[in-house]
């Protein structure tokens, strides 16, 4: 019945605008969900909800892209360079562990090259509609699950592995996942 389950929410989220239906999903497989509407992100085990954090979301003006992704990359403290756009003129590169640099502690990318769910300092944007299209976490809640899509994204890595990269903050650790994790945007 479980496998019924998934394959209807399946179904609902490709009618609903996605590129393509899903894979079926494998038994120890998780989703990464936002609603933009309550501005939550839910991390789903099947139709279960094992873990919800408050997020920002894309102003009215950039909103965050709806539909269905796949987490490919994180980077493990990342710098920061301002992307080409008009509200980055003037804004300067930060880089790894610069306490400046908006993109936190980790970022997670969701739709190359310019979406991330990262991490921020900011927590008064969380609950908001506050970003430039990226799904923003508080950092140490985008640890917690930079940490779970990597171990359901086949990189498992020992506790040792993330304490040395979490206290050399002005280095980046790139990871590519072996088993992509789903990410679904929606309304």
């Amino acid at each position: 019945m479980k496998w019924l389950r998934r394959y209807v929410v399946a179904g609902a989220v490709a009618l609903a605008g996605a590129a393509s239906a899903p894979a079926a999903a494998s038994a120890d497989e998780i989703r990464l969900v936002v609603d933009i509407s309550d501005r939550k992100l839910r991390v789903m085990d099947g139709e279960e909800v094992v873990r919800v954090y408050r997020v920002a979301v894309g102003k009215p003006a950039h909103p965050t892209p709806k539909g269905e992704f796949r987490i490919r990359r994180i980077i493990w403290n990342p710098r920061w360079v301002p992307p080409n756009e008009k509200w980055a003129r003037n804004r300067k590169p930060r880089k790894p562990g610069d306490p400046r640099n908006p993109m936190g502690r980790v970022k997670m990318f969701f739709q190359e090259p310019d979406y991330y769910i990262h991490g921020t300092s900011d927590r008064s944007s969380l609950g908001k509609a506050a970003s430039h299209g990226c799904i923003r976490m508080a950092n140490s809640d985008v640890i917690d699950l930079a940490k779970l899509v990597m171990r359901h994204g086949g990189e498992q890595r020992e506790s040792s592995w993330y304490q040395r990269v979490l206290s050399r903050a002005s280095q980046s650790q790139r990871v590519h996942l072996s088993k992509p994790v789903r990410f679904v945007v929606r309304k």
